[in-house]
């Protein structure tokens, strides 16, 4: 394109530039031609599909796909005209990692959004495992940030190794490998964590997306899942940011692990002269005509006795956490209502006695 260097004749080949501008015409053009053609067939075949999963990765691969085959059609007429190879050999380092980059990031959403759509479309009378359900999304969001942070991390290597003194600053640390692994390892040690924590999280599953948890004191929904933390949501709209490391570390409940049906207490505090039998009936009368009881466990018992009160556990199950919330709530507020129409003296009353009554009770001595 430019002709040799003379510092007293210097000046642009112009019929160069515009055999290559007219050559990288002609090549771009073809791409987008053919681009055109692939994806108008591609299309029509996918609608004759029973799912919107394959134009959903259409979709997703179009863009880069469109760029890809741009890239080719000059890389392919570059070989031929030794004035557009040296200037487009130096970007095509740089622009083939990034778009292959790109295809292979957009592919892992593209089946992830897939997968997820697969899970939330259900055939008609199918019975929904919500345990099954949430263990799947939570491997398919960990799987694929994992994928996602591979693939930018791999890319922007392969596209800083292109530089030449990066590259040769590479090969110089990659020669001393015990200091090089030394400094890697202790650089990247967060990174690591998080990356092993958010795979060891995926395949343990000691918590799913949706799970009802309880984590230092807080009770709420896991709302997502990351590779270095996770978010859980609680009833007051609150968001708990907890480290992925500390559900892999330390205790904590999960109260859905296995599915949401789950037996509920609650306890009443009465005085022991209660009639224990009536409030029995009563309460089993009142959780077996509820909607939300699920005819799995139901039961009484006095699980403490004291001096001046007995504590009575009345339990009962339900379909759903939410639901077993609700039922233990109506039970609480049913049996006070009825221990203060039927039994009022079953209800504890804190009294004070004193022999002879009050010494300021007494009538005043007249002088």
């Amino acid at each position: 394109m430019f002709k040799r260097y003379n510092p007293s004749n210097w000046e642009l080949d112009w019929v160069a530039v515009g055999e290559s501008a007219m050559i990288v015409a002609l090549a771009v053009s073809a791409a987008y031609l053919l681009y055109r053609v692939v994806f108008a067939i591609a299309y029509r075949i996918t609608r004759s599909s029973d799912t919107p999963i394959d134009d959903m990765v259409l979709r997703k691969i179009q863009r880069p796909i469109k760029w890809a085959m741009i890239a080719v059609s000059i890389t392919l007429v570059a070989e031929a005209n030794a004035t557009l190879a040296s200037i487009w050999e130096p970007i095509a380092r740089f622009v083939r990692p990034a778009i292959m980059g790109w295809i292979a990031y957009t592919l892992v959403k593209a089946f992830a959004a897939g997968l997820e759509y697969r899970l939330e479309v259900r055939e008609e009378g199918e019975a929904i495992d919500l345990a099954a359900s949430r263990s799947r999304k939570t491997r398919i969001a960990i799987l694929s940030r994992t994928a996602t942070f591979a693939i930018v991390f791999i890319t922007v290597g392969l596209m800083l190794l292109s530089i030449p003194g990066v590259a040769a600053i590479g090969t110089t640390v990659l020669a001393s490998a015990g200091l090089a692994a030394l400094a890697v390892g202790a650089a990247a040690q967060p990174a690591l964590k998080s990356l092993i924590a958010g795979l060891q999280m995926a395949l343990t599953e000691p918590l799913r997306i949706g799970d009802l948890v309880v984590v230092d004191g807080h009770t709420g929904r896991v709302e997502e899942i990351r590779m270095s933390f996770i978010t859980v949501r609680t009833w007051d709209e609150r968001v708990i940011i907890v480290p992925t490391s500390r559900f892999l570390e330390q205790s904590f409940e999960n109260w859905s692990r296995k599915s949401e049906m789950l037996t509920g207490p609650v306890f009443l505090h009465l005085d022991p002269i209660a009639e224990i039998e009536p409030i029995r009936i009563e309460f089993e009368r009142f959780v077996k005509a509820h909607p939300l009881w699920d005819q799995r466990n139901i039961g009484l018992l006095m699980t403490d006795a004291y001096p001046e009160s007995i504590a009575l556990r009345l339990s009962m199950s339900s379909k759903t956490i939410g639901d077993l919330f609700q039922l233990r709530c109506d039970v609480r507020e049913h049996m006070l209502e009825w221990l203060r129409a039927n039994q009022p003296n079953a209800l504890i009353r804190h009294r004070l006695e004193l022999p002879g009554g009050h010494p300021k009770a007494e009538e005043p001595q007249l002088p």
